[in-house]
């Protein structure tokens, strides 16, 4: 009984972790700040950062770039409202969709693959990988050394940022790591990990080489930042009266960090009191805490006082109910 209620706490982290509602899209409010597009290209696993059907790219090859990367049972759409945040301050955007069932190291892989293919569209390549969640996971080992189809450009300048990622392997994901009971149950204790969570079942556990061995950043990385999200006490969703419906607590401090990763060379570990999709935003929530995080370390372009006021309304269109 124990191992079925782990198993369920499994199937509703992975259910929640990164399943905010997408905003709907909204006309920006001056579009004339974001670099005009020069080229269209077609680049395996980028896309626009919208639930649409177009493909192509439209981007400014002189100007640097941003790939977003979701979280579990995400979608391209999800971060639709955080590429109209750096649009606004005249910051282009692509978003990497992939399968987040698929093997963490495939998908890391594809990742790789899809930054070179970027850098090679670009005059000078300078590009800012954006990780949420499970996308946090897999942004990092995407720019790792060791990995087995790693980055190759040798000329690309490539900043990291990640948030509320499990580095340390996600806690409710480790009955599926004990060899015991794996033994025990004759590997049904395996497929039902699988059906849970796809092929990355057993890389998400503290026991899997894709989290003991997080590898080193390749130089290429000026550097990684580590956004950690204390989620004690959040909630997502309340009644009228105030009590929490739902709480938004995903990641412990415990499985967001990990030593070989948190004092790796060249990242900053920044914590910050929010839920796991508060960071992020979501219909009636603004992701303050996440913009003025990303603006005072030089990944989103300061806000002019004057404009100020046509932010705050891009943020009430973006995020309101």
């Amino acid at each position: 009984m124990p191992r079925f209620f782990s198993l369920l706490i499994l199937a509703v982290t992975l259910g929640g972790c990164a399943n905010q509602p997408r905003p709907d899209a909204v006309a920006l409010t001056d579009p004339g700040r974001l670099p005009s597009a020069q080229r269209m290209v077609y680049i395996a696993g980028l896309r626009p950062c919208n639930d649409g059907a177009e493909r192509a790219l439209k981007i400014d090859p002189d100007q640097p770039i941003n790939i977003l990367v979701h979280g579990c049972n995400g979608s391209t759409g999800k971060f639709h409202a955080l590429a109209e945040v750096l649009a606004f301050h005249g910051q282009q955007s692509a978003c990497f969709e992939y399968d987040d069932r698929d093997s963490l190291m495939t998908s890391s892989g594809q990742l790789a693959n899809a930054v070179d293919a970027l850098a090679l569209r670009l005059e000078t390549p300078q590009i800012t990988v954006i990780g949420h969640s499970m996308g946090g996971l897999v942004s990092r080992k995407a720019l790792i050394e060791n990995h087995p189809n790693p980055v190759r450009n040798e000329h690309v300048d490539l900043r990291l940022v990640t948030v509320s990622a499990p580095f340390s392997g996600i806690d409710a994901a480790e009955m599926c790591a004990v060899p015991a009971l794996r033994v025990a149950t004759l590997g049904l204790n395996d497929l039902v990990c699988w059906l849970i969570s796809g092929k990355n079942w057993f890389e998400i556990t503290s026991a899997s080489d894709f989290i003991q061995d997080p590898g080193s950043l390749i130089p290429q990385v000026r550097n990684h930042l580590k956004v950690v999200t204390d989620e004690r006490g959040t909630c997502r969703r309340r009644t009228d009266n105030g009590g929490c419906i739902e709480d938004d607590y995903i990641f412990s401090l415990d499985e967001q960090r990990y030593p070989p990763v948190t004092l790796a060379p060249r990242t900053t570990d920044v914590e910050v009191p929010a839920g796991h999709v508060e960071i992020v935003g979501e219909s009636g929530v603004t992701p303050h805490k996440l913009i003025e995080i990303l603006q005072r370390e030089g990944i989103v372009r300061p806000t002019p006082s004057e404009r100020q006021p046509a932010f705050q309304g891009l943020l009430s269109r973006l995020y309101g109910r």
